[in-house]
Parts: structure tokens; sequence; C-alpha cells
């Protein structure tokens, strides 16, 4: 483990905290054309009435801050992200490689087809490559997130009971579902009606019999679920949806899990999103960029965003002929860098590549849940798939809550789990490891975890307190959301 860590240091201390009137961190010609005051050439009201209040610091001083600013960043390229649901696994060079490409990363938007028939290719391809893996008939690539492909995929089955007639304004969503669903499906209008998980962790079969009816127009449900199950009845599942003319959506989050195991087509899905950011390895968080495409089945395609990309035999195109659109979910067409490098990722792994990747992943997950178990609960005790779920209940008699244990861990060195999701398990922590973890990383994760459950057990106190190797410790988590203040002047005041 890291020593605490002395906040008197250099590198601890904030750029105006080591300003010293006089330094200079550069140095100018002297000037070859006679100096003007600025007040004589700009107007009034851009000129500043008082210098501005910049630290004063050396080229080595200025230098040394940023590159201790950016050691401070925790990222997936120096540690592993054990980020449960958010499958934050290496994105390999090659793809940022190809993405920044002038071809690829200088081209206009409103570049004519003839003039940009790579690009159009390659979303073509793309296009064909997650149709395969999914099962589905055509796919659109432009939303940019899994939330907005949950909106795209929502707006299609209005748009699909319109066109029948019918006005079906009711969505079925599993009390373990991550929270976009429901708040996508009200985005786009839609009632939501929440159904219960059984015993083993799965949406239970007689309760959505129950709660289907001529109202309802699809099941929104993820699989594996949140809690890292396989949904096991998926098929009598996708009957009881479509004998009442309803359909079936894939929340396609944990698509790690089955990439060349098993197609959402083949267990009857009629909508699919994809979080290329996840699945494909493209760096991912605090808000993107991302893309999150949208497979529909053969008979929904005609409701899809507009354009498309089409082949003429010849020659790449966009497609805007298609009868029954949504319209548009996007400037353009998409995150097309984040296209880039889902393509390039594709190419590099190929089929078998496909399959070893999700292999990896379920046996990773397992490989630390059955570690874990004798240290931490495991409510449903199962084996899992990419990721698991686990309780700090046992913890928690100690007053030590998962927080808590969130925060030891990254005096271990680990960035935190996600906590407190899934919502049906009480002081829920959610691992996943991904496949591109090695063995001796998940073996000092393991020990990481142990120890924190030992010092619980004999230490709460300890871990109560924690994180102690950081810059700062807890903070005030409302205020530090809803008054956040970053100004050096006005804190000192």
């Amino acid at each position: 483990m890291k020593e605490n860590i002395d906040k008197n240091s250099v590198s601890e201390k904030l750029i105006f905290e080591q300003s010293k009137k006089g330094k200079r961190g550069y140095s100018l010609s002297k000037l070859d054309v006679p100096e003007i005051s600025p007040a004589k050439v700009l107007p009034k009201h851009l000129v500043r009435s008082e210098p501005a209040r910049l630290p004063e610091v050396s080229e080595p001083e200025i230098v040394r801050h940023y590159v201790n600013l950016s050691k401070k960043n925790y990222s997936v390229d120096t540690g592993f992200y054990p980020l449960g649901s958010c499958t934050m696994k290496y994105n390999p060079k090659i793809n940022e490689k190809m993405s920044s490409l002038s071809g690829f990363s200088l081209l206009h938007p409103l570049v004519p087809e003839e003039l940009c028939q790579g690009a159009l290719r390659l979303m073509f391809e793309l296009e064909k490559m997650l149709c395969a893996i999914s099962g589905m008939g055509r796919a659109t690539l432009q939303p940019s997130a899994g939330a907005q492909g949950e909106l795209c995929g929502t707006l299609m089955m209005r748009a699909y009971f319109k066109d029948r007639g019918e006005e079906r304004k009711e969505i079925i969503i599993p009390d373990s579902a991550h929270g976009t669903n429901p708040a996508s499906a009200a985005l786009a209008g839609m009632t939501v009606k929440t159904v219960k998980s059984c015993a083993r962790g799965e949406l239970d079969l007689d309760t959505l019999k129950q709660a289907v009816n001529k109202n309802t127009a699809a099941l929104m449900i993820t699989n594996p679920n949140t809690l890292g199950l396989f949904e096991s009845k998926v098929l009598e599942i996708a009957s009881v949806m479509h004998s009442n003319g309803s359909l079936l959506y894939l929340d396609g989050a944990n698509l790690n899990a089955m990439l060349g195991l098993m197609k959402p087509g083949d267990m009857g899905f009629d909508i699919v999103h994809f979080n290329l950011h996840k699945s494909f390895s493209t760096p991912h968080g605090c808000g993107g960029p991302g893309a999150g495409p949208v497979g529909v089945r053969k008979g929904l395609e005609k409701y899809l965003p507009v354009p498309l990309v089409g082949l003429d035999g010849e020659r790449y195109y966009f497609d805007y002929d298609v009868p029954k659109t949504i319209g548009s979910l996007h400037a353009f067409y998409g995150n097309f860098l984040v296209l880039v490098r889902a393509y390039t990722y594709l190419l590099t792994v190929g089929n078998s590549g496909l399959r070893e990747i999700s292999e990896n992943a379920i046996l990773n997950a397992n490989y630390i849940m059955h570690s874990l178990k004798e240290f931490y609960d495991i409510p449903y005790d199962r084996d899992c798939m990419h990721e698991f779920v686990l309780s700090g209940i046992r913890q928690k008699k100690k007053e030590v809550r998962v927080l808590d244990i969130a925060k030891r861990l990254m005096d271990y060195g680990f960035h935190p789990p996600t906590i407190y999701f899934p919502l049906i398990v009480s002081e829920s922590m959610m691992i996943e490891p991904t496949e591109t973890e090695s063995v001796e990383t998940m073996d000092k994760f393991i020990e990481a975890m142990k120890a924190i459950a030992i010092e619980a057990e004999n230490a709460p106190e300890k871990v109560r307190h924690a994180p102690y190797t950081l810059s700062i410790s807890r903070l005030d988590e409302v205020k530090a959301a809803k008054e956040l203040d970053i100004n050096y002047f006005s804190r000192k005041q």
C-alpha cells in the first residue's frame, strides 16, 4: 500500500501556492516592432482594467505541476477498473491510431459522397458486422450512447404500433434494470410497469404473464441481467411477449458476456442496442463520446433513423429512403470516430477472438467471485456471467458500509467498483473484471478485498475513515455536487 500523502510536499500544492512574484516560465525574443498598448487598438470593453491574477512559476515548476496532476488521474491505462456493468476494459492503441488518421479525423460531414467512399464503406461494413453478431436484420449507427439507443428503440416501437393502428404505451421493465431503461421509456412518452425478480435473480415468468396485457408494447430487459446472471427462461419470455403481439427489447450493455457465444436474435429479441464504447473498446466515461447503435429484426427496418448507408453495387451512398423512419437522432451520422475504433477492434479480434473475449470475461468474473465467497455474502450463489454482485451486509453489522469498502480500495491502488446497484441487493457491490485483466492483477485485487474484509472485522474504524493515501479524503458529496467551487481566490476569501 502507498504511504500517507504529505500535504506539504510541492507536488501536493496548488499552482497558486507555488507562485512567487517575478518568476517566469517562458522567454520571448526582443520585439522587432514598436510596442503598442492594447488599450490603443482594442475596444475598451475588451481591455482588462487590472492584470489577470495568474501564477508566476518557472518552466520546471509548471511542467512538474501538470505532470503531477496527470499522475493523479486514474485510468484504465494505469490501473484496474473492477467496474461492474460498465465494461471499462483496456482499449488497444491501434484503435486510437486508426481513428486519428487524417482521412477520418479531418473528414468534413458535408463532404460529397464520391469523396468519402472509404468512410461510407466502413459504416456499411460495421453495420453488417453488428447484424452478424446480434442476429438482427439491419442497424442504425446514429445513437451516441446506450441510453439514446434505448430512446431510439422505444421511438421505433411507438412507430411500429402506430403503423398497426394500436395505441400501446406500456413498457415492462424488471426491478433489476439499468436506471436508463425507465428514463428512456418515459422520455419517449411511454409508461413503465416494473416487475420483480424471482429468488434466482431472474425475471419471474409468472409475474411477467400477469403483467402483460393488450396495452403492453414491449419488455425491456438486460441479458445477462444486472446481477450478472443469465436469464435462463429467455425463450419462454419471448414467447409470452410475442403471443401478446408485444416486442422484446434487449439492453445490450452486457453484450460482453455473449459475443461469439449466442445471438440476441436467436433468443427472440426484436430490438437490441450496442454500447460500442463498452463492448468494442473505446475510451469512455465522464460523458463520452460513445456510440449506441440499434439493431432490429427483419420487418422493423422501415422505422430506423435516417440516413442509413447503402451500396448500389459499385458505390456507397447515404440512404434516406426509409419509408416510415422516426427521423434523425444525431447530427449527421453519429460519433464517426467511435465507429472507426469499433471497426478496427472487430477486424483485429476476428470471429474467434469475439468468442474468446466472452469466455475470458466470464471465467475472470467467476474466478474473483468464488475467491471472495468466504469473505463477503453472495446474494445469488450461482455461477455468474461477466460480472457479479456481492453484498456487504456482513460488514454492515460492524458499521462498515460498502461505500467505506470502496474508499478503502483506493488505498490499495484500485478504482472502486459500482456500489449500491442494483437496488434490489442490500449493500451491493458490482464487480466486473473484463477479459483484459491478467490473473496476477485479479489476485492482487482479491487480496485487497480480503484484507479489507479482515480490517472491517478487526478494525472497522480504519475502514470507515478511508482513504488515507490520496490528495483529499472524503468530501461532503452533496456540497461537492451542488456547491462546486474550484476558484482559488474565492476559496481563499
